[in-house]
């Protein structure tokens, strides 16, 4: 006959105490962190417990335990220790001190149930059929006295509501792979790409560049370490979400989670108010009649009729001598009151109702080369911190190039880069215009990454820029939808609404279309015989201009420029634009809204315009001439009420709002409303994963900022001089403080 070590029942007790033990280790393990907030409750128990054991009806019911077992005294704590805090510190102690002697637990077992077979504590019947379960008399009477103790102390429901508040079950128990070297390549790749871009490597050969890597890095460990759910997210999605929620799984099985990077300020403004604030800041004003001083007006304008937001509109203050080579018919203004209220009697005449929002002004220093202003000081400081809430950069690479100051980031909560002017294509036509556009578009990419958050460009004509999309957020003056629906109504009457031909108007300055329009009409001056052009316009060109129409013997008529809703331009049909410098041609949208035909070259800047069925495109020379006969020899179709509609400001605005991601951000209550399964996994990703990105974007911003602080740089690179601090004349118009000597750190 085999001994008891060795016969199954033994067997299997000794395997099932193994794995009491280890499971009682794991629960010490985590009750030994909570010990110290027992003590209290302990010496509670210790009373409860001693007075139980003392009371008469304890002693009288209680039945004698087995003197062979040992190990239960053993294992049973001393309430003297209990007391002193030695629950804490003797029975919660790491699994190496826990002694447990398994032979006396074998002997014992084997002394109590012979050389039954099956598991212990199962009496069988003679067949070997089960009958009934019963405990094993020590744990039975152990437990019956546990019961009977429950009953009288809420000590044991306190340890079991601090247990379960404590202990909850993991979420996710698979263990999830460690990354290997091409996953992280991949992804400092994909995290660079802010790095790149100012190196020139293209965005496709980076993507292409990330796949190669990442692609041989999956395998079946990763599918298994997510869910089924997360995996068919994977393979529904592109490469880059496939990275970016492989990263954030291991991290968040790590534990880790993402709190911001190097260079953000968490110390924004608080819009418990539930009111949001628009800074626009623009690089011209009225009375120069240029886009960025007219289109940042019309926007603040209709951003201010929502109660919700409250909006500045940020404009350059020259001082007297810069303002009489900007501003036309020697126009001056003594303070910055004055000019206010021009341009609110300007704003008022335009759209006929009283827009409520407030203008201020930064110093700016007109400069003759660049015939731009350039902020002088640092811009954002005119803004209160009360009022940074929402920044709309009209310009935003002209704004930054010479910023000396706080990030725009930092200081607001989402920054909007509007772009207006094809800066490349002008510096192309200047000498050695190619290098000079070379490393005027990587400096574009690096300003406008370092300060926006978003940017809207006009259309395809500028430069691809970070974080752009493209949209005409530009609408028309109402003044110009007026006319056209008096020019519809004159036609409904059977009146003659247009009384002369063809005719262009823009500043006469070569890059203007002007170069472009010579060309043409001196190629087909044959196919176009008899064709005149009215011009009107006034610019620095205008001598050469004219001297060379007039050595072509070209039909053009110069005139003086004029305001484009002047009543003398309501009688042309068709309004000619050949211009390839535009961005978004103002007056071509103007035309369409007063009904008339327009030829223009089927180039990206007259996108917006092709739905429209008077937009006239041509391609070649040959086809210019074609559209000019076509619209002379027709008359142009009656606009609906959604191409109005198109043309509008109420329209623009809203699109504004929409492709800036403004409209999420403004109804931020309302959108984190929203949640649905498949936007939890990018929420986990997007609070787990780092922002490389986002310290790249830090560290351009900061190296600028070094950079602009070195005047002799600054003069190298072709800023004002004295740019990089507002002057002694500017702090008297605008009641600021003296200039400072040395430029103090803003946000950093």
């Amino acid at each position: 006959m085999a001994t008891h070590p060795q016969s199954p029942s033994s067997c299997n007790a000794f395997s099932f105490l193994s794995k009491v033990r280890d499971s009682a280790n794991a629960d010490l393990r985590l009750m030994r962190d909570r010990a110290n907030s027992f003590r209290k409750l302990a010496m509670s128990f210790d009373r409860d417990f001693e007075n139980y054991l003392n009371s008469p009806s304890a002693l009288a019911c209680r039945p004698p335990l087995p003197a062979e077992i040992d190990f239960v005294k053993n294992l049973q704590p001393r309430l003297s220790d209990v007391r002193r805090g030695g629950f804490g510190k003797k029975v919660m102690e790491p699994r190496s001190r826990i002694r447990i002697q398994l032979s006396a637990i074998r002997d014992a077992i084997v002394s109590e149930v012979g050389d039954m077979d099956g598991i212990v504590g199962f009496d069988r019947g003679k067949n070997g059929e089960e009958e009934h379960v019963r405990d094993w008399e020590p744990i039975r009477v152990l437990k019956m006295r546990l019961k009977e103790f429950e009953k009288k102390s809420k000590f044991v429901e306190k340890v079991k509501s601090s247990l379960k508040s404590t202990c909850k079950k993991p979420q996710h128990s698979k263990e999830v792979p460690p990354l290997d070297a091409p996953e992280l390549l991949a992804y400092f790749v994909r995290q660079s790409g802010p790095f790149l871009d100012q190196l020139g490597v293209r965005r496709d050969i980076r993507d292409k560049i990330v796949e190669s890597l990442y692609s041989k890095s999956k395998n079946l460990l990763l599918w298994h370490s997510l869910s089924g759910e997360e995996s068919t997210f994977l393979v529904n999605g592109n490469i880059c979400d496939d990275l970016d929620l492989r990263i954030a799984s291991v991290l968040q099985s790590t534990g880790h989670r993402y709190d911001g990077a190097l260079w953000t300020d968490h110390a924004k403004q608080d819009l418990s108010d539930n009111e949001r604030r628009f800074a626009i800041v623009t690089t011209a004003s009225l009375p120069w009649m240029t886009g960025t001083a007219v289109n940042p007006l019309f926007r603040a304008a209709y951003l201010s009729q929502s109660a919700k937001q409250k909006v500045t509109l940020l404009v350059p203050w020259l001082c007297t001598l810069d303002q009489e080579l900007v501003y036309p018919s020697n126009l001056t203004f003594s303070s910055p009151e004055e000019q206010e209220g021009y341009i609110r009697n300007w704003l008022e005449e335009s759209i006929g109702f009283r827009a409520d929002f407030k203008i201020s002004f930064y110093p700016g220093k007109f400069s003759k080369e660049r015939r731009s202003i350039i902020p002088a000081g640092d811009t954002s400081q005119f803004i209160p911190f009360k009022d940074a809430d929402i920044a709309i950069l009209e310009e935003p690479e002209h704004l930054n190039w010479y910023h000396h100051g706080q990030r725009w980031t930092n200081k607001f909560n989402h920054v909007v880069g509007i772009v207006h002017t094809n800066y490349l294509e002008y510096i192309k036509r200047e000498k050695n215009g190619a290098l000079q556009a070379f490393f005027v578009k990587h400096i574009n990419n690096w300003v406008t990454r370092a300060y926006c958050h978003k940017v809207l460009r006009l259309s395809a004509a500028t430069q691809d820029l970070p974080n752009s999309v493209i949209c005409n957020v530009h609408g028309v003056n109402p003044k110009f939808l007026k006319i056209g629906e008096k020019i519809a109504a004159d036609k409904e009457l059977g009146e003659k609404a247009f009384t002369n031909g063809a005719y262009f108007l823009g500043k006469m300055v070569w890059a203007k279309g002007y170069k472009e329009l010579i060309d043409l009409l001196a190629k087909h001056k044959s196919d176009l015989g008899g064709f005149n052009l009215d011009v009107f316009g006034n610019g620095e060109d205008a001598n050469e201009v004219q001297s060379m129409a007039k050595r072509l013997d070209l039909n053009l008529n110069f005139q003086k420029g004029r305001d484009h809703a002047d009543d003398s331009l309501h009688g042309y049909k068709v309004f000619i634009n050949p211009s390839l410098s535009d961005v978004l041609c103002t007056a071509t949208a103007e035309a369409l809204a007063m009904g008339k035909f327009v030829v223009c070259a089927d180039h990206p800047s007259n996108d917006f315009f092709r739905s429209f069925p008077n937009c006239l495109t041509y391609n070649t020379s040959k086809e210019f001439v074609a559209k000019v006969k076509e619209a002379l020899e027709n008359e142009p179709h009656v606009l609906t009420p959604a191409q109005r509609y198109q043309l509008s400001w109420e329209a623009a605005t809203q699109r504004f709002m929409e492709y800036s991601e403004l409209d999420r951000v403004v109804n931020t209550e309302k959108h984190a409303a929203k949640s649905n399964a498949d936007n939890r996994k990018l929420i986990a990703k997007s609070v787990s994963l780092p922002k490389l990105t986002e310290l790249v974007d830090g560290g351009l911003a900061f190296a600028h900022y070094c950079l602009t602080g070195n005047e002799f740089l600054r003069l190298c690179t072709g800023a004002i001089p004295g740019t990089r601090e507002y002057d002694m004349q500017h702090s008297k118009d605008l009641n600021l403080l003296p200039p400072l000597i040395e430029n103090p750190i803003y946000g950093w």
